[in-house]
């Protein structure tokens, strides 16, 4: 009885996993610079798309903001597209018109979705601002390659000595697998109430 149990539940959490898998290319959240629907299969047009969570109102995602220009500035020519995510609960907090003007203003230059029911962040897990995910095309459809850190120093650039991010985005280039494929992100709690 106890392996029939363990099987179903087994099975089941498995189904539940491909389940997810095969949906992340059919994501769909509002951009908030250009007012269309973002859909990741559309978006994913290279070898990889960064998707930034971010928030106007997180400190720590401030600190980064260069980095993250940096890191797009570099990497965009290489067919590796960008794209932040605001998974900020709260009319305040999604409003598309100070969106837009923060993109506008800090020369981030890629879209800003609007995850206003965290779809996002509860399929990707994610609970830190700014933490990152990486996806790639594959075989079995999209699947993320990188989840986490963009780097070891929220506050210092000039400390930094672990590039995660950049690894990751130099490994999907050479056709590797990132390692690691996740890292712990440090910053602001994602809000969920």
């Amino acid at each position: 009885m106890k392996k029939t149990s363990f099987l179903f539940l087994f099975f089941i959490f498995s189904m539940g996993l491909f389940a997810q898998a095969q949906d992340i290319g059919s994501l769909v959240l509002e951009d908030a610079v250009t007012g269309k629907s973002y859909t990741v299969s559309k978006e994913l047009k290279g070898k990889a798309l960064v998707l930034i969570f971010h928030s106007t109102n997180c400190p720590f995602a401030k600190l980064y903001e260069e980095r993250i220009i940096d890191l797009r500035s570099r990497f965009q020519n290489q067919e590796i597209s960008f794209a932040l995510v605001n998974p900020d609960l709260g009319s305040e907090n999604q409003n598309s018109d100070l969106m837009r003007s923060h993109v506008d203003e800090t020369d981030l230059n890629m879209p800003y979705l609007m995850d206003v029911n965290q779809d996002w962040v509860k399929l990707f897990k994610i609970t830190k601002i700014p933490e990152v995910v990486i996806l790639i095309p594959s075989e079995n459809g999209i699947q993320v390659a990188f989840r986490g850190a963009i780097d070891n120093n929220a506050q210092a650039a000039n400390s930094v000595t672990e590039k995660y991010l950049e690894r990751a985005l130099n490994q999907v280039l050479r056709g590797e697998k990132p390692s690691p494929e996740q890292v712990r992100a440090v910053g602001c709690n994602v809000r969920s109430f």
